[in-house]
């Protein structure tokens, strides 16, 4: 499946294997079972992220892996995303440190 990763006006194309997105589910439970715990969304802590939230984490996370050049770690994180809100083909993630202001588009 393909995704567009939006940041600091540049976009860049992420190729999802639909395998990874249906065979990762282990991972993504593990990730889950994280964010159960609650999680730090910029200034505020979110005691029990709901599923947009998760998403938004996880599109934080996706930032630095694409900012490293970490093409596996893009490749997971994307594929969470894509198996939490499956309709995604653009992403857009703020970098003005706000989590919240990540954004999930489907066209």
């Amino acid at each position: 499946m393909n995704v567009i990763v939006e940041f600091d006006d540049k976009s860049y194309p992420l190729d999802v294997p639909d395998a990874l997105v249906a065979e990762a589910g282990e991972f993504f439970e593990k990730m889950d079972s994280d964010m159960n715990c609650g999680w730090q969304m910029s200034r505020w802590w979110v005691p029990d992220p709901d599923l947009t939230q998760r998403c938004q984490i996880v599109a934080d996370k996706l930032l630095t892996a694409v900012q490293k050049n970490n093409s596996e770690a893009a490749l997971l994180m994307c594929a969470y995303i894509l198996h939490k809100k499956p309709s995604t083909r653009r992403i857009r993630v703020n970098t003005d440190g706000e989590i919240q202001g990540n954004e999930f588009l489907d066209d």
